[in-house]
């Protein structure tokens, strides 16, 4: 997609449709801002339409789709599209926020788990599933977001869901982490499938890291980074395309 972009001219006013590898650490909202920001510098335009179609969280990489000026209402389009997820289970300890984000709170035992027994397992969660979304979330709820009670340790109660998981692959074994592939439908929660996996497997299970590599027909190997970006932008204001 780089060489792609160089050779083109844009439109980002009228519309564009752009595929970007969310960095570790960065909220959705951080990179949106920061495409925003590069696309009023470089291209002399005051004011932009930018959105993302598809949150992913901090602790997460990725596949980010971005849309621009009258584009962006393509956004709810994008976002119900099939995803895909690979990454990382840690057995044997929760955290309450389901992943990385929090400290880590209680511990299980693994001794009884075996590489079949996690592979069978896995094979359970094939199908429509009701799932609970993290309470260290995005969700709202009465108007606030789930993580704003979370983090002053309030009481909420979050409604479950039906979701579809298409596929489940266990990739590899290195106990106590698992490498998984996951296909699913718009709005599900992989830390919450971490969670569940570990009640399951009759232990305990936080996400440990996680990548989008899939969105519908969208794939991460086409994405781009934020400063191969720049980049490209800088060299389109020297250089335009007649």
């Amino acid at each position: 997609m780089i060489e792609e972009i160089k050779k083109q001219s844009f439109n980002f006013q009228e519309g564009e449709v752009l595929l970007f590898n969310k960095p570790f650490e960065w909220t959705s909202f951080n990179l949106v801002n920061s495409i925003r920001h590069l696309l009023r510098h470089h291209t002399g335009i005051k004011k932009i339409k930018v959105g993302h179609a598809g949150t992913l969280d901090p602790l997460a990489t990725g596949l980010l789709i971005i849309c621009t000026g009258k584009f962006t209402k393509k956004i709810d389009e994008y976002q119900g599209l099939e995803k895909e997820y690979s990454g990382t289970f840690t057995l044997g300890k929760t955290t309450p926020s389901f992943d990385l984000e929090t400290e880590i709170n209680q511990i299980f035992p693994t001794n009884h788990i075996s590489d079949s027994l996690i592979k069978v397992t896995a094979k359970t969660f094939i199908g429509e599933i009701e799932q609970t979304p993290p309470v260290f979330s995005a969700i709202k709820i009465d108007g606030k977001r789930a993580y704003l009670y979370a983090r002053k340790k309030e009481e909420v109660v979050i409604k479950s869901k039906i979701v579809k998981i298409s596929e489940f692959e266990i990739t590899a074994i290195e106990m106590p982490v698992i490498y998984f592939r996951i296909v699913c439908s718009k709005g599900t929660y992989i830390r919450s499938l971490a969670n569940d996996f570990g009640i399951k497997i009759e232990s305990g299970a936080y996400l440990s890291s996680l990548t989008r590599t899939r969105i519908g027909n969208f794939k991460l190997e086409d994405s781009l980074e934020i400063n191969d970006f720049k980049e490209t932008l800088i060299k389109l204001k020297n250089h335009p395309v007649s």
